[in-house]
């Protein structure tokens, strides 16, 4: 199945809960670790049936694609994550816009680390729920970092998807990002977005840092989760995606994020882009249907990406 099923399947259950908000949440009949049965979805992920709460899902902007899951995590598993990362700490990365290589930067001050995708049934549970939710399979998800912010310690805005080849070539672009908070900030490190559409809606008091009032700010809430989109559904990037973590002021903070590519970030794709042919058996027909003009991206390709209907759309010669 091509990405874009993937990332048409994943914008379905938004667009069915386009007006959730916090009065929904609190009306649904849940509070802590309890769930109302009623409200509850399970879908089957692989081997295991992996259950979420829609009710308990906020959106937060259009532009861009933002969505705030309270109480995705137990206390328990926010615990046993830090558990799992605490002893192995190194000096968080970038990517290289040029290069693709990861290098030290000041706009990136934390330490992390990755864990092993399925690294223990607690984990590989909450990879089975991040799957159900944003409608994405594991397979396309990178190993989770867990990242811990010490006092001052930040990530300048930055974009999720990638400004070199290098990095496109094992899943293609990072279409999502579920960003899960593992601990409260006593204050700082909110999660902002400098260029979000809703920016000026959102009130700006006291309990935001000077940082977080440049944009719209989420504050990091033990156990929830941030979902937001780096592409638009028809698989260009978003400007707007633009996002960062304020440094922290007062306590620490530890999160974990989970990356999730167009394609499996398992299975790399070899591509036969040096001859004039068609990559998926579907080309032809969508063609015919206008699929080149309408999403030229993914069928004809662009100068990070070659495309996978080249020949259907006669954009290369046999």
């Amino acid at each position: 199945m091509d990405y874009r099923i993937f990332v048409f399947l994943s914008l379905c259950l938004f667009f069915s809960f386009p007006d959730l908000s916090h009065s929904a949440l609190q009306s649904s009949g849940w509070s802590g670790d309890e769930k109302t049965e009623g409200s509850v979805l399970k879908l089957t992920t692989g081997a295991s049936a992996a259950s979420f709460d829609p009710t308990r899902v906020t959106q937060l902007s259009w532009h861009p694609m933002a969505f705030l899951y309270r109480g995705f995590l137990t206390d328990k598993e926010c615990d046993h994550l830090v558990t799992l990362a605490k002893d192995k700490l190194e000096k968080s990365m970038v990517a290289d816009n040029e290069s693709g290589k990861s290098i030290e930067s000041e706009v990136r001050t934390s330490s992390g680390m990755f864990l092993q995708k399925a690294q223990d049934d607690m984990v590989a549970g909450i990879e089975a729920r991040i799957a159900a939710w944003t409608f994405l399979p594991a397979e396309n998800g990178e190993s989770m970092q867990i990242l811990h912010y010490e006092h001052g310690q930040k990530y300048e805005p930055h974009f999720d998807y990638f400004h070199d080849k290098v990095n496109q070539e094992l899943g293609g672009h990072r279409v999502a990002t579920v960003l899960m908070y593992l601990s409260d900030v006593e204050k700082g490190g909110e999660t902002i977005f400098p260029s979000s559409e809703e920016k000026g809606s959102q009130p700006k008091g006291d309990d935001l840092t000077d940082c977080a009032k440049n944009g719209y700010a989420v504050k990091p809430m033990k156990g929830d989760a941030l979902l937001f989109f780096s592409l638009h559904p028809d698989a260009t990037t978003d400007p707007l995606s633009l996002h960062g973590s304020c440094p922290v002021i007062k306590g620490e903070k530890w999160s974990a994020t989970k990356w999730i590519h167009v394609r499996s970030f398992d299975k790399p794709v070899t591509k036969l882009s040096g001859d004039c042919v068609d990559e998926n058996a579907n080309c032809p027909q969508w063609a015919a249907a206008g699929e080149c003009q309408k999403n030229p991206v993914y069928m004809v390709g662009s100068e990070a990406d070659g495309g996978y209907c080249r020949k259907s759309c006669n954009a290369c010669s046999s």
